[in-house]
């Protein structure tokens, strides 16, 4: 377990509590509100999160952690929580899942009390408090209180990160996802980039690990040079410092758009195939969810949903420059699609090759202009 001081081990003085929510950042970000409503509702207890290890600073920065237990599994899994330190929890909580897995691997340790919807004479089951078309963030919560514990889905924020930016101001495209269903093409990411450099923003494109190439194709479409790419992963202080304080973030449905609602930084989010009313933003003039409505597809599927695909360069533009408008208007588009700006090819040259240097460090960013200020925007 990973804490400060460690006031969570299995000499803690105080009570300890689990709660299991081993899956993503996004995740973790849409559980900010229940996990709050565990930490006001057992304030004597340590709270140990069982979650990715790299998750640790993400869960730490929520305020509602003491400490993280490392567990992952392959996929979307449930680990196996066996090396749980010291005598069982005083209380263990299923934020995980509504099936029988993640409650027995939560049973297994013996815990005081365990609350899960799945749980023997759960009255969250009895209730029926599981909504299929409910919102995740709203999902927890409801769970939590039908044993009373209450919780508020409003209560998401995070506190503005201590970390400087590598790029404020910018606009922010992170074209990847873990799954390829919810993966816009790279060639249309880039055409978007391109057209909002040609109207006077700054772009950055972010990446994660394993998404280099991702992020420098989609670089070399705008003509971005080694410096706006921020590719192979951030720190999460500094991740988080991105997000705060670009001027807006194009992305799909990934754990950067939770991470942009969590800062109140405006958005444009590309759903597909999963509604945003499951897993959206809440209603702000801050945040565009671009979806076009159908029969909702795999959100682990390999190849782009084609709810996803229709969504077009033109809309994801026009969004953003709603959004980021005191600058210069869109760009004049041929009938293909194309700029009429020129000058996009300078600089291709050699990206791949700079970006790709043996031993190099993920690129960052020189710091830019400050945030544009933006007009219609409703309060945090």
């Amino acid at each position: 377990m990973t804490s400060a001081a460690d006031p969570t081990g299995p000499c803690s003085p105080r009570p300890r509590l689990l709660v299991l929510r081993a899956l993503g950042l996004g995740d973790l970000l849409a559980g900010v509100p229940a996990l709050r409503g565990i930490r006001r509702h057992f304030p004597g207890h340590a709270v140990v999160l069982a979650a990715p290890p790299a998750l640790t600073d993400a869960a730490l920065a929520t305020g509602a952690v003491d400490a993280v237990l490392a567990a992952q599994a392959p996929g979307r899994g449930v680990p196996a929580l066996r090396h749980w330190p010291g005598a069982a929890p005083d209380v263990a909580i299923d934020l995980h899942g509504n099936g029988p897995a993640s409650v027995d691997v939560l049973a297994e340790l013996h815990p005081g009390r365990l609350i899960a919807y799945a749980a023997r004479d759960s009255p969250a089951a009895a209730l029926g408090v599981w909504e299929r078309g409910e919102h995740e963030r709203t999902r927890w919560c409801s769970v939590l209180g039908a044993y009373g514990i209450a919780a508020d889905p409003e209560d998401y924020r995070l506190p503005a990160p201590e970390d400087p930016s590598p790029a404020p101001g910018a606009v922010v495209i992170h074209p990847g996802a873990d799954a390829g269903s919810r993966r816009w093409p790279a060639h249309r990411y880039g055409a978007v980039a391109a057209r909002l450099r040609a109207a006077g923003r700054r772009v950055v494109v972010l990446g994660g690990p394993g998404e280099e190439d991702l992020t420098l194709t989609v670089a070399e479409a705008a003509g971005l040079g080694p410096g706006e790419v921020l590719t192979g992963g951030l720190p999460f202080g500094e991740l988080s410092a991105l997000i705060a304080q670009a001027s807006v973030l194009v992305s799909g449905d990934t754990g950067t758009a939770h991470l942009a609602t969590a800062h109140a930084t405006p958005s444009v989010t590309l759903f597909g195939p999963v509604p945003p009313r499951l897993w959206g933003p809440p209603p702000s003039e801050r945040h565009t969810a671009l979806w076009h409505p159908g029969p909702p597809g795999d959100p682990h599927g390999t190849e782009p949903d084609p709810l996803l695909l229709r969504i077009g360069v033109d809309e994801v533009v026009e969004a953003v420059l709603w959004h980021d408008r005191e600058v210069a208007p869109m760009p004049r588009t041929t009938e293909a699609g194309g700029m009429e700006a020129g000058g996009m090819e300078a600089g291709r040259s050699g990206l791949r090759r700079r970006l790709r240097a043996p031993g190099s460090a993920p690129h960052r960013g020189a710091p830019g202009t400050a945030r544009p200020r933006t007009t219609g925007e409703v309060g945090p």
